[in-house]
C-alpha cells in the first residue's frame, strides 16, 4: 500500500536508496532540529512524491507540552521563512482549512494571528510609528463547501488586485507517524494543496498557477488510518498483514486519527505560525511588539 505524509522528510525516510538531487543537512537550535532539503532533479522528485523545491523541516517537543510567547522557537521559524520571501513587495498570508473542523483548523486560527498592514499607510502609519511596516494582507476564506468557490480562485483574484508579490499559505498536513503531530513545521517554497493533510486535495497553489511565490507552511495535525496501521504492524508479520489488509484495506474507508488534546494543539501551534510569520515579514519590530499589536 501507498504510505500517506504530506512531509517531504518522511517520504525520504521511506527510500532507502541513495538519492541523486537530493540534498540535505541538519543543525539543532535550542533544541530545535532543523533540516534543510532541496530537490533538484526531477527523477528524485518523482521517487519521492513531492515537487522540486526547498522543504524545511523544524523538529521540537510536543507544542502540547513545551510552548511559552517568549519561545525561542518563534524566532528562528520566523527567520526560515524569510529566508524564502522576496526582499519586497506585498505579501498575502492565506489561512486555508474549516475553522469548524478541529483538525482542519489550523489556517484560519493562524491567519488571525497575522498583523494585516496594507491599510497602514501615510500619516496613520507615521503617527502610530509604525511606518517600517511591510505591507501584508490576510485572508481566510473557508472551503469550497462553504463558499461554492474554490481557493484558488480567490487568491487569485487578490493577486490580480492587490499587487502582490508573494502568498504564504498555511494549513493543516498529514503525518506518517504519531510522533510527529504537534512537534514539527514544514516550510517549502513549492506552494501547498489546500485540504491535503485530511485528505481532500484541492487544486494546487504554487508558482506556476498563481504566477507568484506561494510559501506553503504547514503543521501535522492527522495520521491516515492505513498509515498509521501499516506503521505499527511487524513487516515480517505475514499473518497480521494479511489481517490488515482484509480489515482496513478492503474496507476503503478514508479515515484518520488525530490527537485527543487536538485542541490545544491547534491553538498553539496556530499561535507558533501566526508569530512566525509576523516575525518573518516585520524584522523591524520585536516579538514583544508584534504579540502587543496582535
Amino acid at each position: 500500500m501507498q504510505i500517506r505524509t504530506d512531509l517531504a522528510l518522511e517520504a525520504k525516510e521511506l527510500i532507502t536508496d541513495s538519492l541523486e538531487g537530493v540534498n540535505t543537512e541538519t543543525h539543532l537550535i535550542d533544541k530545535m532540529k532543523i533540516t534543510r532539503m532541496k530537490i533538484t532533479s526531477q527523477h528524485s522528485a518523482n521517487i519521492l512524491g513531492k515537487e522540486k523545491g526547498t522543504y524545511i523541516t523544524c523538529e521540537f517537543k510536543a507544542l502540547t507540552n513545551d510552548f511559552s510567547a517568549a519561545d525561542k522557537k518563534l524566532e528562528e521559524i520566523g527567520k526560515e521563512i524569510r529566508s524564502l520571501l522576496p526582499e519586497s513587495g506585498n505579501i498575502l498570508v492565506i489561512g486555508i482549512g474549516n475553522h469548524n473542523i478541529t483538525p482542519d483548523a489550523l489556517g484560519p486560527k493562524a491567519a488571525s494571528k497575522v498583523l494585516a498592514t496594507r491599510h497602514i499607510i501615510g500619516t496613520t502609519a507615521k503617527s502610530l510609528g509604525l511606518d517600517n511596516l511591510r505591507s501584508v494582507c490576510v485572508i481566510s476564506p473557508g472551503v469550497l463547501g462553504q463558499t461554492g468557490i474554490e481557493t484558488g480562485e480567490f487568491v487569485k483574484g487578490i493577486i490580480n488586485n492587490a499587487d502582490i508579490s508573494c502568498v504564504i499559505a498555511v494549513d493543516s498536513l498529514a503525518s506518517r507517524h504519531l510522533k510527529r503531530l504537534g512537534c514539527t513545521v514544514q516550510i517549502s517554497d513549492t506552494g501547498i494543496s489546500p485540504g491535503a493533510g485530511i485528505g481532500n486535495n484541492r487544486n494546487v497553489l504554487n508558482n506556476s498557477t498563481m504566477g507568484v511565490p506561494v510559501i506553503g507552511i504547514g503543521v501535522p495535525t492527522v495520521v491516515d488510518a492505513a498509515t498509521l496501521a501499516a506503521d505499527l504492524l511487524s513487516p515480517d508479520d505475514e499473518y497480521a498483514g494479511n489481517a490488515f489488509k482484509n480489515k482496513v484495506i478492503s474496507q476503503e474507508k478514508n479515515m484518520i486519527v488525530t490527537p485527543r488534546d487536538i485542541d490545544l494543539l491547534i491553538e498553539r501551534s496556530s499561535l507558533l505560525i501566526g508569530m512566525a510569520i509576523n516575525i518573518a515579514v516585520q524584522p523591524s519590530l520585536s516579538t514583544e511588539e508584534l504579540f502587543a499589536l496582535i
